[in-house]
């Protein structure tokens, strides 16, 4: 199912000047532009707000039984979210309501200092801060969602310093899992410089991993101007159970916003379960 946005009145006069599919492709890019622009600003507003850490209140009681058929405590683990390069918590405040609603009641957001410089450091501050989750909720495992750098530092986490068994399922948006090329001029900033291909810290990650525990989910944009190219937001490995997500006509900054992606991310999260039959690379989807 593809996420596309409404259609603007610009529609019919960019099919007279240009051939059907140009037409469609320009008029994508330019709904996508749109959408990144107001949810920017957005963001913008909401930013302050996530700077200082989420406060760790008590871990609400578990549901009590009613009509609705609900899946058991343990298959919903706690979930940790963790925001991309120069940003924070804020990011995930429409997809934490989202789950919210729909039965997550353990969800925890990670911030992680701006200048944070080096992946592997921040990967163990992740490992630490889900030591403490598991401690807290009294949950032998979490699932993690990570957008942007946040998934790759979540991926170092499972597949270089034993988070696989900790963490259950891994959902990744718009990770650049094999390095991405844009902005040249950011290589400046060390912990770019180690999302770029061939950096060490992406041959790590791709050195083998048998029996890697954890599943993975990779949402990947067909306009995402993040990633260079864009199938980089694709995990390529022959150890780990994976499943690649297409979404089609959502820029970079609205994969954690997204009504439809976040619907994908509910499904990844309530069905993917390691262990359990899988072809360990599943091919790409599209989802609406």
């Amino acid at each position: 199912m593809k996420v596309t946005q409404a259609a603007l009145p610009l529609l019919p006069l960019c099919r007279r000047l240009l051939p059907n599919r140009l037409a469609d492709l320009s008029l994508a890019l330019l709904k996508a532009t749109a959408l990144e622009l107001a949810i920017l600003a957005g963001h913008l507003l909401l930013y302050p707000a996530g700077i200082v850490q989420e406060r760790r209140g008590p871990v609400p009681a578990p549901s009590a039984p009613g009509g609705t058929a609900r899946l058991p405590r343990e298959a919903k683990p706690p979930v940790v979210l963790l925001h991309g390069f120069i940003d924070n918590r804020s990011v995930f405040v429409l997809l934490r309501r989202s789950l919210v609603q729909h039965g997550r009641q353990q969800i925890e957001s990670l911030n992680y200092s701006p200048l944070t410089c080096d992946i592997r450091i921040a990967a163990e501050l992740l490992g630490r801060h889900i030591e403490q989750v598991c401690e807290r909720t009294g949950s032998s495992r979490v699932d993690v969602v990570g957008h942007s750098l946040g998934g790759l530092i979540a991926r170092y986490y499972v597949q270089r310093l034993g988070g696989d068994a900790r963490v259950r399922t891994l959902v990744t948006l718009g990770t650049p899992h094999s390095g991405t090329r844009v902005a040249p001029l950011a290589n400046a900033h060390p912990i770019v410089r180690q999302m770029r291909p061939g950096s060490p810290v992406l041959e790590e990650l791709a050195l083998p991993s048998p029996g890697c525990r954890t599943y993975f989910v990779a949402f990947w944009s067909d306009l995402d101007h993040i990633m260079e190219p864009l199938e980089t937001a694709c995990i390529e490995h022959p150890d780990l159970m994976v499943q690649n997500v297409q979404v089609s006509g959502v820029g970079h900054l609205a994969l954690p916003v997204h009504p439809a992606v976040a619907t994908g991310i509910r499904q990844a999260l309530d069905t993917a379960h390691p262990g359990e039959p899988s072809s360990g690379r599943a091919e790409g989807l599209t989802v609406a």
